[in-house]
């Protein structure tokens, strides 16, 4: 079996019984389970949801993405061996830390194979919660023309690149395309202020204006606690983004929850702590993989500016990458992984038909 055969590049043809289309994300594909299905799995399982609560699979790939392009390799190799598996391990590990410490619940439910979440519907708020602990990326790009203010929020002179932060930023950005909103632009990933936020709270999907305290307050001891816990392993915690959403608990309540993943290589930034002490920036995320494409390319613009999307697509689709890449890419993610979780990452030879079995012989949810 070769190399890319391991890959679960295509998540969104599985036969799971759905009488609703498929959502295929970026590396995730959710399918809505029928009613009588999440009924069903709710009694059987014992869920702690409404009996009425929709239910998903949520099953990820090994597609990677970068400046909102999906990235191919040579020989067939539509993704990166381990990838998914080593995300949704990272995200597991922090979901229960933040449970297991009473900080909130996420959206997961059961977790049928290394791949697949079962997750119940959330409502989500439209932010993109942004954590910064350290000024590089976007951030210094921005810094480095001369804006002295980011989200609102007032940057000192003097700064340099990746050096710490005098204190944690909050960073928003919108989840989505928002329309309506006076001052904030109709477009994709936007920075906000906390005061656009307080003004259409509602707009954002917040509940009230109590819950942009909770979630700042979710947000800051969810990355602190991540960020200890990387420190104890000599890596630095430098961003992240977190998304938050509503789910309705067996007694009819509505609570704030973490969604999506948190923590992951895949939506933080991660430095190696030794290479930093020594001046020298190892990233052990997905960053990586951005800075091997500005490398890669000889106009590096062309994933910088956002007036080039149609280039940029265009390049994406027309260039494979060499397979050593999405090997080194690989070795980060497994190794970030395995640090974390204190464990070893299982490899399937082939995770669709795993994924196919369980669901089928377990759930009960492939005909």
């Amino acid at each position: 079996m070769s190399l890319a055969d391991k890959v679960l590049a295509v998540n969104n043809d599985l036969p799971i019984r759905t009488d609703r289309p498929v959502h295929s994300g970026k590396v995730r594909s959710v399918y809505w389970l029928t009613e009588a299905d999440s009924h069903r799995l709710i009694k059987e399982r014992g869920y702690p949801v409404a009996d009425d609560a929709p239910l998903a699979i949520m099953v990820i790939s090994d597609r990677i993405s970068a400046f909102d392009c999906i990235w191919r390799g040579e020989g067939g190799m539509n993704g990166v061996p381990g990838k998914g598996a080593a995300l949704n391990a990272v995200s597991n590990h922090w979901f229960k830390l933040f449970r297991d410490q009473g900080l909130a619940d996420s959206h997961i439910l059961d977790i049928p194979h290394p791949f697949v979440w079962i997750v119940q519907k959330a409502r989500p708020v439209m932010i993109e919660a942004i954590c910064r602990q350290y000024i590089t990326g976007s951030m210094w790009r921005a810094y480095a023309k001369g804006e002295r203010e980011c989200c609102g929020i007032p940057l000192p002179d003097g700064l340099e690149k990746d050096q710490q932060l005098p204190e944690l930023l909050i960073t928003p950005s919108t989840k989505g395309i928002l329309t309506g909103i006076p001052g904030v632009p109709e477009v994709d990933d936007v920075n906000i202020t906390r005061k656009d936020i307080e003004n259409n709270y509602a707009a954002f999907n917040f509940r009230s204006p109590d819950d942009i305290d909770l979630y700042e307050k979710l947000l800051k001891e969810g990355f602190n606690l991540i960020s200890r816990s990387l420190s104890r392993l000599d890596q630095i915690f430098v961003d992240t983004k977190f998304e938050f959403g509503y789910v309705t608990d067996q007694n009819g309540q509505e609570k704030l929850i973490y969604m999506d993943e948190v923590g992951t290589p895949d939506s933080s930034r991660i430095w190696d702590g030794p290479s930093y002490r020594k001046g020298r920036v190892v990233e052990n995320s997905k960053e990586a993989f951005r800075q091997l494409l500005l490398n890669h390319f000889p106009d590096p613009d062309v994933l910088l500016n956002k007036q080039r999307m149609d280039e940029r697509l265009a390049l994406a689709k027309n260039n494979v990458l060499p397979e050593r890449v999405l090997m080194e890419i690989s070795n980060i993610y497994l190794d970030i992984a395995e640090k974390i979780t204190g464990q070893k990452l299982h490899l399937s030879a082939n995770p669709k038909a795993e994924i196919i079995q369980v669901l089928r012989d377990d759930y009960g949810l492939i005909d």
